[in-house]
């Protein structure tokens, strides 16, 4: 049995990297204009961010998406 490696360009980055290196980038206000959902304009902090991110799987593709069109 071979170990083949993952075709995702995702893998091992947990979330709360790709979070936090896009608020480093960006910037909560910029990063709310590039994805305007409440948790990055209202407030904005990481644990709120994920935790919303965490429960929504449409949010957390366009801020998965954002990452690899900035960082890869």
């Amino acid at each position: 049995m071979t170990n083949k490696p993952s075709n995702d360009p995702l893998h091992g980055i947990t979330l709360e990297t790709i979070l936090n290196e896009l608020v480093e980038q960006y910037g909560w206000e910029e990063l709310g204009l590039r994805i305007p959902i409440n948790c990055f304009t209202n407030d904005p902090s990481v644990k709120s961010s994920l935790k919303f991110l965490r429960r929504t799987p449409w949010a957390r593709k366009k801020v998965e998406d954002l990452y690899l069109m900035t960082f890869r």
